[in-house]
């Protein structure tokens, strides 16, 4: 029988498959039995409820991401470059709509649940700083500066956009440019790096 942690990692990640493929509505003690392939109830044991359940999965992939970002952090090279950024960012809108598809499905369900659960929303406030912290690091590395309103500008932008990638019709998609990640990791950042300047302002640039 596995140990208690990895039964709580389990049971975490068929929860982001649900939440992922059946929503917010489809998040149930049964559905996540079924998907763990673990007996009938253990979920429940685990977190009664399914608030309880929502919380779990979004700790759960705030830790994951956190430690994530403070890999790449530690990691930076001294010659860093401004591309080297936007390819970063490019590769996330990347994993976002392939191999990281069901954890960004699950983490905009948890953006719902979170309008009406404020430990949810804790948990999410979490990935949002560390993205701050992580964008204004990686600016510093380039002797660029960025403050955290741009960077919460640009962590703002990557989620709608993926947003976009994930819920709209692939013609669409295409006709939008949305499937040029480079090019939409380039568009943000330089968004981003629009400090503190009268929102008309952010507009007219944004339309010329």
């Amino acid at each position: 029988m596995p140990q208690r942690g990895n039964r709580r990692e389990l049971l975490a990640d068929a929860a982001i498959e649900v939440l992922a493929r059946e929503g917010g509505r489809g998040l149930t003690h049964r559905a996540i039995d079924r998907e763990a392939e673990v007996p009938e109830g253990t979920t429940k044991n685990y977190y009664p409820t399914r608030s309880a359940l929502f919380l779990a999965v979004a700790r759960y992939l705030a830790a994951q991401h956190i430690a994530a970002l403070h890999g790449l952090r530690s990691q930076i090279p001294a010659d860093v470059t401004g591309e080297d950024i936007a390819a970063v960012y490019a590769a996330i809108l990347r994993r976002m709509a392939t191999n990281a598809r069901s954890q960004f499905l699950a983490l905009f369900e948890l953006h719902l649940e979170a309008v009406r659960n404020p430990d949810v929303r804790a948990a999410l406030g979490d990935i949002t700083g560390a993205n701050v912290d992580t964008a204004v690091e990686l600016h510093a590395a380039v002797g660029r500066r960025m403050s955290r309103r741009g960077a919460g500008l640009l962590d703002a932008g990557m989620l709608g956009v993926a947003l976009s990638m994930l819920s709209l019709p692939d013609d669409l998609v295409e006709e939008l440019g949305f499937d040029d990640a480079d090019g939409l990791a380039r568009a943000l950042l330089s968004l981003g790096s629009i400090r503190d300047e009268p929102a008309i302002g952010v507009l007219r640039d944004f339309a010329s």
